[in-house]
């Protein structure tokens, strides 16, 4: 799994450049475990990781140029855009 991780963070990053490589990471691990843990909540047999790849990488495509929009407006992720930590290095 950690090599689907590594691939869609860079998928990420070739989508939104402003973002470095450990926010990309956060962003990746976020999409995907929220995923997960979303649908385990609501009930639904576990599909396995390669159709959560497909997912993420279906909101790389439609929002990965934009996720530090997102992340301005919603005070619960605006930490991931915070350039005054060291996850921009």
């Amino acid at each position: 799994m950690q090599e689907k991780i590594e691939q869609l963070t860079a998928e990420l990053l070739t989508k939104n450049p402003q973002m470095s490589a450990g926010r990309a990471l956060v962003w990746i691990e976020l999409l995907w475990s929220d995923f997960e843990s979303t649908a385990a909540k609501a009930g639904y047999d576990y599909r396995g990781a390669d159709y959560t790849e497909n997912l993420v990488r279906q909101l790389i495509t439609s929002y990965g140029d934009k996720l530090h929009e997102f992340a301005g407006r919603n005070p619960k992720y605006a930490h991931l855009f915070d350039v005054s930590d060291d996850m921009m290095q």
